[in-house]
């Protein structure tokens, strides 16, 4: 007498199958392995301690039995005199970073990419490239030469025309211009890495029919590279705005001083201050969630307006 033949439950299929692929692909799943525990140890590892935003953390008691103190902290930074200040100061160099940072190294790839010669080419991305891998307290020293008042170059070539110097790093006037061309000049040459690689993708026929029906090179890069790499810009331009809310705490930090508080004091420095020099982690913590979760709804709302205007979103 046969024996029915019982199908595999749909779970055990799937697993055998998962399994099945990771075995074949074993080479590209052990590349991708020390990416994946980076992201488990040092991102969903600590997200833990948000808990510490509710509660009065205590070093000496620890965090299990330091007491639940529920929205207070959150409270307390809504209602500190600084707070607008912060959001105007954070907001504001964001802007002028998503107008002026976000921009260029689309202009720069655009530019590199036109160039023929492939050494030339090669040469001039390495020199775009350098400033990036220059520590922001490198970048404040050169700052602090360029623009200072008594030894700045800058100064020194107005006082040598006649004029009077100017202290740029002690008025308020120029500290945001001033943080905005810091970012540009260390971190254009970087970004233009992603729409190099996009314009890379492009098919060079496309180029090819586009010379044979006279189209000039600005006309191809309008109706052809800029099209093409669209995507990728949009994609960016979401992820950008999530990050609205994040100025960079080391930048500011070396480039605030004093005279400067009223326009430098971002909420990354006022957690630095309030969780590590004051010693109140919870709060320094709730500064964290709160720029968090301002960040994912920005992204979500950003998201749904792209894939309302028909262009491709992040999911």
């Amino acid at each position: 007498m046969e024996q029915p033949v019982t199908a595999a439950s749909p779970s055990k299929a799937h697993s055998v199958s998962l399994w099945s692929r990771i075995v074949k692909h074993r080479t590209i799943y052990l590349l991708m392995l020390p990416g994946l525990l980076f992201f488990i140890v040092f991102k969903f590892g600590p997200l833990w301690g948000l808990l510490l935003a509710f509660k009065d953390y205590n070093p000496y008691l620890g965090f299990a039995a330091s007491e639940w103190a529920g929205f207070d902290h959150f409270s307390a930074l809504f209602a500190d005199p600084n707070f607008y200040v912060m959001l105007r100061n954070t907001l504001a160099i964001n802007l002028l970073g998503l107008i002026f940072n976000f921009p260029v190294p689309i202009v720069l790839a655009l530019m590199l990419n036109e160039i023929r010669h492939e050494t030339f080419k090669r040469i001039n991305q390495s020199i775009v490239y350098m400033p990036h891998f220059l520590s922001w307290v490198v970048v404040a020293s050169m700052t602090y030469f360029v623009l200072s008042a008594d030894v700045g170059i800058v100064n020194k070539i107005i006082v040598s025309w006649g004029g009077d110097s100017v202290s740029f790093l002690s008025q308020v006037n120029y500290f945001w211009a001033m943080i905005t061309a810091q970012s540009v000049w260390k971190e254009a040459g970087w970004g233009t890495i992603i729409f190099l690689a996009a314009m890379a993708g492009v098919d060079p026929q496309r180029y090819e029919a586009a010379v044979v029906d006279g189209a000039s090179r600005w006309r191809q890069i309008w109706h052809i590279t800029l099209p093409a790499i669209r995507p990728t810009i949009v994609i960016l331009l979401v992820l950008r705005l999530g990050s609205m809310f994040d100025v960079g705490f080391e930048q500011v930090l070396l480039m605030m001083n004093p005279l400067v508080l009223s326009v430098a004091e971002v909420f990354d420095t006022y957690s630095y201050t309030r969780g590590i020099l004051q010693g109140n982690v919870s709060v320094g913590v709730a500064v964290g969630m709160f720029k968090g979760v301002i960040g994912l709804v920005l992204i979500v709302a950003a998201n749904r307006i792209v894939k309302k205007t028909g262009q491709e979103g992040i999911y």
